[in-house]
């Protein structure tokens, strides 16, 4: 039996950090508009928001070096890594805002202080990773940034990199002390019950099965109840696909034009984990390697640590692996699903462009738990079998995209699709994903809501003082900005 429910303004799809972010500053900026929220699993933060679904948290371009290429030439330019550190700290001016005014928990329940280090080895690495350092050490987002050839500093920023390492290696590594560790999960949660309290509807074990555009420019929203099998069909003036791995199925679903021509390649994988006080204590960073040849974005190797409920562990990886799910709870026929006619040409593009990536798919598909401790032991020479174990990541889904030149291309970053008349939007694709939550639905609200945004702008500027204004291009502002949200998130060094 179908049953129709009460008409509501805005319909969030998906438990995860983006439809929370987007809800919490929905429901700040407009008080009194209905949201209702949709999620298939038994609670929030199940999926890629999960801790443990992604150990690659607090991503602000410190550490990461596939946001600064090296070129042909052997040049490297900062203007990428620079401006995903300006979307890191929109999203700390919003958190700010929030335990400010007793919207969220203390920081410590969701961040903390994590020294950010990129670590390389060989002659040719090492030259690389003092160029990108040079270009980062004038920019003033990244004051504070340190570099270093000596092994008797680099132990002294983490010993587990240097112990038991051959001295003849050529070793460097850069360290941002002003680095953080982001629990997604705990924050969203967070989110969600600040939206809740303040007369959302959060309903959990519902899966959206349809999405129909009414004459009136509303959508009707098909959801059916997982226990019991329940039908509803509930009418919303606004829609957001926040849905990870699942967005595309639905955008496809809704038929507007702006998703065509998508198609999404899932990737899976593994990280190693250990828990072992001894051995966790020994390394309070997070360090980031360079990725291998044909490896995707990310997939670059890196060990980090993680708090999590207050306990700190360490991660090492991710050793990708392909499954045709688009979510880690979802169906081997997600993949297939997903062609249309208008992604087939994009999609065969990109296999026949990306043999590299299939490739080290295939490999890391059929690499045994020795080969990974071998992985590991190029981070950490001392790293003992006994004390690891490994765990399922999250599961990625990278977007295939029409390209006039090429058919179809491969993009490892985000792409925010919204109809022309800004009823209903959706996200797609993956890094940095979380981090920049912030202003990603910032964009999504002004491309959306253009009437509103006006009226809404004052009260933004108070919750992000900076908005509109690049922090980088003003070193006094940057350093004032960064230096009141680390009080506020308790993440000073």
């Amino acid at each position: 039996m179908t049953l129709t429910t009460e008409p509501t303004d805005v319909v969030l799809i998906g438990g995860g950090i983006m439809s929370a972010t987007l809800g919490a500053l929905i429901k700040l900026l407009q008080p009194d508009w209905s949201i209702t929220i949709y999620e298939t699993l038994a609670g929030v933060a199940l999926e890629s928001s999960n801790p443990w679904n992604n150990a690659g948290t607090g991503h602000a371009a410190l550490c990461e070096l596939n946001y600064m290429p090296q070129a042909k030439d052997g040049s490297v330019e900062s203007s990428k890594a620079v401006a995903i550190n300006e979307q890191f700290q929109v999203s700390r001016q919003l958190w700010s805002y929030l335990i400010e005014h007793g919207l969220i928990a203390a920081p410590e329940t969701f961040i903390n202080a994590t020294p950010h280090m990129t670590f390389v080895s060989g002659e040719a690495n090492v030259d690389y990773l003092r160029k990108r350092y040079e270009a980062l050490r004038a920019e003033p987002l990244f004051d504070g940034i340190e570099f270093s050839d000596d092994p008797r500093v680099i132990y002294g920023w983490s010993p587990l990199l240097i112990r038991d390492r051959a001295k003849s290696e050529v070793v460097a590594a850069t360290r941002v002390a002003a680095g953080t560790d982001v629990d997604f999960g705990s924050l969203t949660k967070q989110l969600f019950e600040y939206l809740t309290s303040n007369g959302a509807d959060l309903l959990t074990g519902r899966k959206v099965t349809g999405l129909k555009k009414q004459k009136d420019g509303t959508w009707n929203v098909a959801v059916r109840q997982l226990v019991g099998g329940t039908r509803a069909t509930i009418n919303a003036r606004f829609v957001f696909v926040g849905a990870g791995g699942g967005a595309l199925h639905l955008l496809q679903k809704s038929g507007i034009s702006e998703a065509k021509g998508f198609g999404g390649f899932p990737i899976s994988g593994e990280f190693l984990r250990t828990d072992n006080p001894s051995v966790v204590r020994e390394h309070q960073a997070k360090v980031y390697g360079k990725a291998a040849v044909g490896a995707p974005p990310m997939s670059v190797p890196h060990l980090d640590r993680r708090v999590v409920d207050g306990e700190s562990s360490l991660l090492f990886g991710p050793y990708a692996g392909f499954s045709p799910k688009f979510l880690k709870s979802g169906s081997w026929l997600d993949l297939p699903r997903s062609i249309r006619p208008g992604n087939i040409g994009p999609m065969l593009a990109v296999a026949r462009d990306n043999f590299d990536l299939l490739k080290y798919l295939v490999s890391e598909l059929f690499a045994s738990r020795s080969k990974k401790l071998e992985a590991l032991r190029e981070f950490m020479p001392t790293a003992e079998a006994k004390d690891w174990y490994l765990i399922t990541a999250g599961q990625r889904v990278q977007v295939m995209k029409r390209d006039a030149e090429r058919g179809g291309v491969l993009q490892f970053g985000t792409e925010v699709i919204t109809a022309a008349d800004g009823s209903i939007a959706g996200l797609l694709g993956a890094s940095p994903g979380a981090s920049t939550a912030v202003p990603i639905m910032l964009d999504l609200i002004g491309r959306c809501f253009p009437q509103q945004y006006s009226s809404w702008l004052p009260l933004l500027k108070k919750m992000i003082p900076s908005l509109g204004t690049p922090l980088n291009d003003d070193p006094k502002e940057a350093k004032k900005t960064l230096a009141e949200t680390a009080k506020v998130l308790d993440i000073s060094v």
